[in-house]
């Protein structure tokens, strides 16, 4: 599962890869201790938060949720990333697994 549900929230796992030729949502990557990201491509390189921002725009676009509502809390510096969606924990669970569904 590449997200967990928390009190104020879900904490998603992402494993994001920048340069890319598109912006767009990938497979499941495992690393080996066993914790599963999503993998998302963006398009902006790496340099001064620029593929983080384009994620966070990526996701709040994608999930129809405000981009305040979405914060790196590990991982800024980091091809994987701990995000979390503030919200109702239920109603985001929801819409995540609709998403990842397609």
């Amino acid at each position: 599962m590449v997200f967990e549900e928390r009190q104020d929230g879900i904490l998603l796992r992402v494993r994001l890869t920048p340069n890319s030729s598109s912006c767009n949502k990938g497979d499941v990557f495992g690393d080996a201790d066993g914790r599963e990201y999503l993998k998302i491509s963006v398009v902006s390189v790496p340099e001064k938060g620029k593929a983080n921002h384009e994620l966070i725009k990526f996701l709040s676009k994608q999930l129809k949720e405000a981009k305040g509502c979405f914060e790196i809390i590990s991982g800024e510096t980091d091809r994987c990333k701990r995000i979390l969606i503030s919200g109702n924990p239920q109603e985001l669970r929801q819409k995540l697994e609709k998403w990842l569904e397609k």
